[in-house]
């Protein structure tokens, strides 16, 4: 081994010794309530789920997380996301009747209208959490260091 100056210096990276395992491991991730790739994941099952008729909370649950095997959501990451995706309807349309949150015996619930204008809008608010999780990407990348001490 030979002394090199202290200063930065690129490193090389020789090919993988053979048997090298890959790193294409995850760690599990915990939804959090408005976290953009939570909210995105939310929103992609809500665009899909029966037109006009109460679907369970607890119902988009299981089926996040059996889709999502690494993640882990739960009825108030769900529940949050709903109300959020309800708000800008509200915003947008200026009723209650698109979005509906209610209860049920079995827990709670959410309807989508069965009407043309539904699929195009929630198409716009899953590119707009898009964005938003490009951005968290970006802003990311452009992180030097963790921080101090680290």
């Amino acid at each position: 081994m030979t002394d090199r100056a202290s200063r930065p210096t690129p490193i090389s990276l020789r090919p993988a010794p053979s048997g090298l395992a890959t790193d294409d491991l995850r760690p599990p991730v915990i939804a959090a309530s408005g976290d953009p790739f939570s909210v995105l994941k939310v929103l992609q099952v809500l665009a899909r789920i029966d037109r006009g008729r109460p679907v369970l909370l607890d119902d988009i649950v299981d089926a996040l997380n059996a889709a999502h095997a690494d993640w882990l959501f739960d009825r108030s990451v769900v529940a949050d996301a709903a109300v959020a995706l309800q708000s800008n309807w509200l915003a947008d349309y200026r009723n209650a009747a698109g979005i509906v949150l209610a209860g049920s015996p079995y827990g709670p619930t959410i309807a989508i209208e069965d009407s043309s204008r539904v699929d195009p809008w929630i198409v716009r608010q899953v590119d707009r959490e898009v964005r938003a999780c490009r951005d968290a990407l970006l802003a990311f990348s452009r992180l030097d260091r963790l921080g101090s001490g680290a």
